[in-house]
């Protein structure tokens, strides 16, 4: 299943054309990925995997907790990847990790994202807070050449935010323990680039979307939607879908990571990795209705209380400066791959979608959204499927 990811990666690659700086940054790297096998990190794997050679080599660090697969179902078999199932709560773990002599970190893993902190908070700041702590600490020992945070500007731009949203706006008006982890993970970082002179880098992420995320509960919308769309349910929207999302292609932020990296303009920075264009939320359900063949239209729903921001949009010229960030893929297109690669999938995206029982307000009322339609693979209601 992951060639149709690493055509994908390697055909933004070449497109992308990156410098020979940021080449030569790369070869024969020892890098350590947290969340490598995440939706962002298992794309990030195959980039970097590219450019690191086959003298280079990286270590992945997951405790595949994005879906309820126990296999590591999205990390591509490279020969020069090493898979290590952990978490970065375990010092077992992260000491068997920095065994390797990675001299960069890029640190994706997290307990993902809004309601799920909400419904687990002590988890969350565990993973997020602590685990983040402990890597900055392993780093610093380890004399780690660079420290790449991924972190949201979704998250730490509160509830008030002008637009577009620029880095310099902070806002302690934040509504989930999950903004909150995320703005102390940037603060942590700052700490360790100022105290210790740690080169850490903090990326704003905003909205991902494309190949590599499964749906589930407490996953993003796009991959969500695409799956009810596939099983001929009503999208469900939170709020009056005049809301909006600066959604970025997963290989865009791929991009940013790469070159956050690689150039020394970006230590001790922090920036936004967007698309810098605003999709509405009813504009993207009846595009994917449209693009799937899904008539069931869409259902509106309750909006989440910590759901404070109406609409998001991203400046992007800090992070063009700094870095030569561009995105790349404009959104119908990432849109149209995301939807293939689900459907290339369909037989394992199944099992690795994840819909417990929960008080996420999108998937309530399972029952009277689907209690009279069944899954034609399984023949089962729709309603059971998707707990």
């Amino acid at each position: 299943m992951e060639d149709f990811r690493i055509q994908l990666v390697e055909s933004y690659l070449s497109d992308l054309a990156l410098d020979a700086s940021v080449l030569e940054a790369y070869e024969d790297r020892i890098i350590l990925v947290t969340g490598g096998a995440g939706a962002i990190g298992s794309n990030l794997t195959i980039a970097l995997s590219r450019l690191v050679g086959p003298h280079g080599r990286i270590v992945v660090l997951d405790n595949l907790s994005a879906t309820k697969l126990t296999e590591p179902w999205n990390v591509a078999p490279l020969p020069n990847l090493m898979f290590v199932k952990g978490d970065v709560r375990n010092d077992r773990d992260l000491k068997r990790v920095f065994g390797e002599s990675p001299t960069m970190v890029f640190h994706l893993a997290a307990f993902f994202a809004n309601q799920n902190s909400l419904d687990y908070p002590e988890e969350s700041a565990e993973v997020d807070v602590l685990g983040l702590m402990k890597l900055l600490e392993y780093s610093r020992l380890a004399s780690v050449e660079r420290f790449v945070y991924a972190s949201s500007g979704c998250a730490i731009c509160g509830s008030y935010p002008e637009m577009p949203l620029r880095e310099d706006f902070i806002s302690m008006h934040l509504t989930t323990p999950y903004q909150i982890n995320k703005m102390t993970g940037e603060m942590y970082c700052n700490l360790y680039h100022y105290m210790y002179g740690l080169q850490t880098v903090n990326c704003r992420f905003f909205n991902s979307y494309g190949p590599g995320e499964a749906p589930g509960q407490y996953r993003n919308v796009i991959p969500n939607f695409v799956y009810w769309a596939m099983k001929g349910l009503p999208l469900p929207i939170t709020g009056n879908g005049e809301e909006t999302r600066d959604f970025t292609n997963v290989l865009d932020l791929v991009q940013g990571l790469l070159k956050a990296g690689a150039y020394e303009s970006a230590v001790g920075q922090n920036f936004n990795l967007a698309s810098g264009r605003e999709i509405p939320i009813i504009e993207l359900a009846e595009l994917i209705n449209r693009v799937v063949g899904n008539d069931a239209g869409v259902v509106f729903k309750e909006r989440r209380k910590w759901d404070t921001k109406p609409r998001l949009l991203a400046a992007i010229d800090k992070a063009q400066a700094l870095i030569g960030y561009t995105p790349l893929i404009d959104f119908e297109s990432g849109l149209l791959k995301n939807v293939e690669w689900l459907r290339t999938n369909w037989d394992l995206i199944q099992r690795a979608a994840d819909f417990p029982p929960g008080i996420s307000s999108a998937v309530r009322d399972a029952d009277e959204v689907c209690a009279d339609q069944r899954d034609p693979a399984t023949d089962e209601p729709l309603s059971e499927v998707l707990r």
